[in-house]
């Protein structure tokens, strides 16, 4: 669940080996049986704004994710943050306030019924560093778990703190704002974290493909697609 230039590098450089490798050399059963997965939920982009995808794909260069896969959810999951003119913070990025995303709004990404959260985790007070206090029990820092109601299961993470504005047992509708981006849990700068996975269990459970619909990747509209790792992407 990180976004910071340093990670994107260090992927390239340990990892190009395995560009053209499908996701984990552990689980392959899973991979096959997801391979041709079509989402059920009607998803769009949970957020206004172009946003730029860090983490995102299919493969282990563009899936930062892969190596934490089977039992998490988390092997399709997308980093995501706003980066303008090559940087994703102003200044020397030393203050979560430097960091374009943070404090932005984010939406619920399609219709269903928040069934668990978390807002009361503080920001890491400086990006790069996580809070002492951060352990397996709070890596997805202040979060939402949505019930699509249809066995798929919507995770956005790190928060802000306090800026949560659904509560659990809320029935939302897609496009509705939750609460706004942050850097709190096991996050190494401001973004949001997001999958969808097959069990309502905190990070727990398989990792499924996310199609969202109407949306812009580099100017290009498509239909439906999965963002991956590099593309801008806004809502249409």
């Amino acid at each position: 669940m990180k976004y910071t230039k340093t990670l994107s590098y260090l992927l390239v450089i340990l990892l190009v080996s395995c560009t053209k490798v499908l996701i984990g050399d552990e689980g392959k059963f899973d991979e096959e049986l997801y391979l041709n997965y079509r989402t059920k939920t009607d998803l769009e982009l949970p957020f206004e704004e172009e946003w730029y995808i860090s983490v995102g794909g299919r493969t282990h260069l563009e899936g930062g994710h892969h190596f934490i896969t089977r039992g998490s959810g988390q092997r399709y999951a997308y980093d995501i943050g706003i980066v303008m003119d090559g940087s994703g913070y102003s200044g020397d990025g030393s203050r979560n306030e430097d960091h374009y995303c943070f404090g932005k709004r984010l939406n619920a990404p399609g219709d269903g019924k928040i069934i668990a959260l978390e807002n009361n985790i503080d920001d890491n007070h400086t990006p790069g560093t996580v809070n002492g206090n951060i352990n397996d029990g709070n890596l997805a820092g202040n979060y939402i778990m949505i019930d699509h109601l249809n066995g798929e299961f919507s995770l956005m993470a790190h928060f802000k703190k306090g800026t949560i504005i659904v509560s659990v047992g809320d029935t939302v509708v897609k496009g509705q704002e939750v609460g706004k981006a942050g850097n709190s849990g096991n996050s190494t700068g401001p973004h949001l974290h997001y999958h969808l996975q097959n069990t309502p269990e905190y990070l727990d459970g398989i990792g499924l493909p996310a199609q969202f619909t109407g949306y812009f990747a580099d100017d290009e509209l498509l239909e439906r697609g999965e963002p991956l790792r590099g593309e801008r992407v806004r809502k249409n």
